[in-house]
């Protein structure tokens, strides 16, 4: 008897949630098909009733951390993309730039895990972390008031400084320097957010 399509679609999103966990605590090379289907607790054999290829697999975990661990991460962080206010422009910065985040290797964002990965991977790969960074712009300037001059450019000023203070300091870890990029970062988005620059 066949699966359902609930079943198949639930085993797929433990699949790609498996493998995001995988790719951001190894990288893409570093891991097998044959150790992604195991921490999905699934055989290897299901995996192509899913996926064509391991490069289909690392765009679709890359695109799901929009609505997946990171609808969790802004909810964490208070941030609500259907009422953005003035005042979550710093609450994701805060976050984003925190030692929490950081830390949590598993759930960081694919921008700060996998930068150089999805360098080489394919365009759907990079386009879907190319969503991920419009949607952090579109939440910094849509969060900016309305009397903040320049918006766009310094969401993306902003956006740039979370992901690069982010990707520098993961790279130095249990550094003093990098806890001083990854707060110099912070300061820097912060005065780009600030009302002082309307």
């Amino acid at each position: 008897m066949p699966y359902s399509a609930s079943h198949r679609d639930a085993t797929r999103a433990k699949i790609v949630e498996a493998a995001r966990v995988l790719f951001n605590r190894h990288g893409f090379q570093n891991v097998t098909i044959d150790q992604v289907m195991q921490a999905a607790g699934l055989t290897r054999g299901g995996f192509y009733n899913h996926f064509k290829s391991k490069e289909a697999l690392f765009s679709e975990a890359v695109s799901s951390f929009l609505m997946g661990r990171g609808a969790e991460w802004r909810r964490d962080a208070g941030i609500d993309p259907s009422n953005l206010k003035p005042e979550m422009a710093q609450q994701m910065i805060d976050a984003y730039l925190s030692d929490k985040h950081l830390g949590d290797i598993e759930g960081q964002c694919p921008m700060i895990a996998l930068p150089s990965d999805v360098a080489r991977a394919d365009l759907k790969t990079q386009d879907a972390f190319q969503q991920l960074l419009t949607a952090m712009v579109w939440l910094l300037e849509t969060a900016l008031p309305d009397s903040q001059t320049d918006r766009r450019q310094k969401a993306l000023a902003s956006a740039a400084l979370c992901v690069g203070g982010m990707v520098l300091a993961r790279t130095l870890p249990n550094s003093e320097l990098a806890e001083q990029v990854k707060s110099a970062a912070h300061n820097a988005a912060t005065q780009m957010v600030s009302a002082q620059n309307a």
